[in-house]
C-alpha cells in the first residue's frame, strides 16, 4: 500500500488522539510507520485512542500546538519525514460558544507548525488538513473547486479560511522555491463519519449514543445535505497526497478536495433513517424527533468537486453509501452490544477497505 513509502518512516501526526487521528494512527502502524503523535488532550470520553490503547504503540506526546517553542523543539528533535496536521478545534457549535479558543487553535496552531517547518533543516513532506467549510458557501448546486473563493460566515469556517491564507502566505514566502527542503499541500474534506467518533454535537454520535441507551435522538436541520464519507476515505486521500507530493514537486503548494460522488450526498434525516435500521431499541420505530430550536444557523447545502484529486492523484472514494452505513453500524454495535475486540474490528475494516480500493485499481493500493 502507498508503495511502502511510509514503512519505517517517521510520521508526525498532530491531533492523533481525536477521531480521525486515531484511525490515521492505526492505519499508519499497519503500514509500518514510526508514529509520533502530538495532542494537548484526550478530547472525548469514550475515546477511540484509549479503547485501542494506541499510546502503547507510538511516541505519544502531550503538548499544545499553540505553544510554538514546545512544537519547534519536537520537530527539530524528531526530524519527521512526513507531517500530517490534523489538530484543530473542529466543532462548529463550540466555535460559537468560544470563538477565541477556535481561532487560536486553528489559526495560530497552524501558523506555529508552518514557522517550525520554516526553520527546519531537514527534508519533510507536510499535508495540512483544513476543511470543506473554507469555501465561501453560497449553497450553489455545483460543487466547489479548489480555486473557488475562500470565505467563512461563521467562526469555525472563518478560522479555517484564515488558516488557509496563512498557509498560502508561508508557501509563497518560504516553501515555493525549489531550494526549500519542505514541500506542503492542503487537504480539504468534511462531514467525515465512522466508528469511534464521540465528538460533541455530531449527528451520528448523538444518534448512536441515544439509541445505545434506548433513547430517541433529537436532531436539527433534518434536510441539510452533506457529502458524507467514511473516515477511511479522506485518510486514504491524505496518505495518497503525501506519497505523491514526495515524488512530484509540482504538487507543492497545491490544494485538494476529498469527498464522495454526488449520488452519495444525503440529507441528515436520510442518513439517520438508514442507520436506525441496524438498531433495535425499546423506543420502537420512532427513534428520531426534530428539534426546531436551533441556536445557530448552519448551511443546508455543501458539495465538493473532487475532479482535481481524481485527475492528479488518481483518488476517489472506494465505499458506496450503503457500505459506509454498514461499516459505521458494525463498529458501534461491536462496541456497545457485542463485546468485540475493537482493535480487531478496526483492523478488519481497514484491511477490507484496502481490498475494495485495490479492486478499483487505485494507484495508492500498489
Amino acid at each position: 500500500m502507498f508503495k511502502n513509502i511510509y514503512k519505517s518512516k517517521k510520521i508526525l501526526l498532530t491531533g492523533h488522539t481525536g477521531f480521525k487521528g486515531s484511525w490515521m494512527t492505526k492505519w499508519l502502524l499497519h503500514l509500518g510507520a514510526n508514529v509520533i503523535g502530538i495532542s494537548n488532550k484526550i478530547p472525548t470520553n469514550p475515546s477511540m485512542f484509549e479503547i485501542l490503547e494506541l499510546e502503547k504503540s507510538i511516541n505519544h506526546l502531550t503538548i499544545d500546538i499553540r505553544n510554538y517553542n514546545d512544537l519547534k523543539k519536537i520537530i527539530e528533535k524528531e526530524k519527521p519525514d512526513f507531517i500530517f496536521h490534523l489538530a484543530a478545534q473542529a466543532i462548529v457549535s463550540t466555535a460559537f460558544n468560544d470563538p477565541l479558543e477556535t481561532i487560536s487553535s486553528n489559526v495560530m496552531g497552524t501558523a506555529n507548525l508552518l514557522e517550525a517547518l520554516r526553520v527546519l533543516n531537514h527534508h519533510c513532506i507536510a499535508v495540512i488538513i483544513t476543511s470543506d467549510k473554507v469555501y465561501n458557501n453560497i449553497e450553489k448546486i455545483v460543487g466547489y473547486k479548489e480555486n473557488d473563493e475562500i470565505g467563512g460566515k461563521d467562526i469555525y469556517s472563518g478560522s479555517k479560511g484564515s488558516a488557509e491564507l496563512i498557509i498560502k502566505s508561508y508557501y509563497e514566502s518560504f516553501f515555493k522555491d525549489n531550494s526549500s527542503k519542505v514541500r506542503l499541500a492542503v487537504a480539504r474534506a468534511g462531514n467525515v463519519i465512522g466508528g469511534g467518533d464521540w465528538a460533541k454535537d455530531r449527528v451520528i454520535v448523538d444518534a448512536i449514543t441515544s439509541w445505545s441507551n434506548n433513547k430517541i435522538v433529537e436532531i436539527r436541520s433534518p434536510k441539510a445535505t452533506r457529502p458524507w464519507q467514511h473516515v477511511l476515505e479522506p485518510l486514504s486521500g491524505y496518505l495518497n497526497l503525501g506519497m505523491q507530493l514526495n515524488k512530484n514537486k509540482t504538487l507543492n503548494g497545491e490544494c485538494f478536495n476529498f469527498g464522495p460522488i454526488e449520488e452519495d450526498n444525503k440529507t441528515v434525516i436520510e442518513l439517520l433513517n438508514d442507520l436506525s435500521i441496524f438498531w433495535d431499541t425499546e423506543v420502537g420505530n420512532k427513534k428520531i424527533i426534530i428539534n426546531e430550536n436551533i441556536t445557530f444557523k448552519e448551511a443546508t447545502l455543501l458539495k465538493l468537486n473532487c475532479e482535481k484529486s481524481y485527475k492528479l492523484l488518481n483518488w476517489q472514494c472506494s465505499l458506496g453509501y450503503k457500505e459506509t452505513i454498514k461499516y459505521i453500524s458494525e463498529w458501534y454495535l461491536s462496541y456497545y452490544k457485542r463485546n468485540t475486540d475493537m482493535n480487531e474490528i478496526t483492523t478488519n475494516q481497514i484491511f477490507d477497505y484496502q481490498k475494495i480500493a485495490k479492486s478499483k485499481s487505485l494507484e495508492w493500493t500498489a
